[in-house]
């Protein structure tokens, strides 16, 4: 029976080869898709175009097509859609709910290790922001500035969107084998999750403004996608809320890793599905290494 609002994604970014980890997140989405009688779509998350390369996202296409899935097309490209995210950052900060921050990674960790802060709180993008720059808020006064990151003033995010918790629906599992409802209250994503960049300086969005965009705009019903963006879940659920988007069901699933327990990244070349297909590994040889 055909579902056509049961809608999952597979978002890789082409900056590598794609390994075993890509391999087992896209078939799974695409199997749960074809299970509910629904659809897979591909999206191709180039918004580091210091990064991004042609022959990758060549790479992505022909690998996925090896494994026997199948999207409908054109994919989405983030490079394409610049103004989209732009009318979301605008929005936001016409709204007084960001500030320009001109901390880099080390002043971060500078003010955050400062004697009076005590020890550093890890959040979902590394260490919690201290609060350096929250004094520029926009007041939704003129355009954003150049040359500065845009933070979310999660404080007054949360009081915006008249949420005291976050929830979000899991039938996957997080880290901790979290599924089912998940609730996070407004207290702890202010402590553990902090003022996020929603719009870096040198690309206009972050990966959290953009995806939540973009599931929307592919009608995402179900997320799925691995364990290590569990907590970013929380993030993407505010901004869901504040731009006024629906929050989809979401599919967290264990990582694939190495023989010494480590999570495989695209500098394992010597696990990259275009090695196994050179070696003459099969689309069948690939769904048995990763459990499926």
């Amino acid at each position: 029976m055909k579902n056509p609002e049961f809608r999952t994604r597979f978002a890789p970014s082409p900056t590598g080869p794609l390994h075993l980890g890509h391999a087992y997140s896209a078939m799974l989405a695409h199997d749960m898709a074809r299970a509910a009688g629904g659809a897979f779509l591909l999206r191709i998350e180039d918004i580091d175009q210091a990064r991004a390369r042609d022959e990758w996202e060549q790479a992505i296409y022909e690998d996925l097509a090896w494994l026997g899935l199948t999207w409908e097309t054109p994919a989405l490209r983030q490079s394409e859609r610049s103004a989209v995210y732009r009318e979301g950052v605008d929005g936001l900060w016409a709204e007084g709910l960001l500030f320009a921050c001109s901390c880099n990674r080390r002043d971060v960790r500078a003010a955050a290790a400062a004697p009076n802060e005590g020890e550093p709180v890890f959040g979902p993008d590394g260490i919690v922001y201290p609060g350096t720059c929250r004094a520029r808020k926009s007041e939704g006064h003129g355009p954003p500035p150049e040359g500065y990151a845009l933070r979310l003033d999660m404080a007054a995010a949360l009081e915006r969107a008249g949420i005291g918790a976050v929830a979000f629906e899991e039938t996957g599992t997080g880290p901790a084998g979290e599924t089912g409802r998940i609730e996070v209250g407004g207290a702890e994503m202010i402590r553990g999750v902090g003022d996020v960049v929603l719009a870096r300086r040198d690309m206009g969005t972050s990966y959290h403004l953009s995806v939540v965009i973009d599931d929307a705009a592919q009608g995402i019903s179900h997320v799925v996608r691995g364990q290590d963006l569990f907590e970013a879940t929380q993030i993407h659920v505010v901004l869901q809320r504040l731009l006024g988007l629906p929050t989809p069901v979401y599919h967290h699933h264990r990582l694939i890793r190495d023989d010494a327990g480590k999570r495989l990244a695209k500098r394992d070349d010597a696990r990259a599905i275009r090695t196994y297909r050179a070696d003459g590994a099969s689309p069948a040889d690939i769904r048995c290494m990763v459990g499926l």
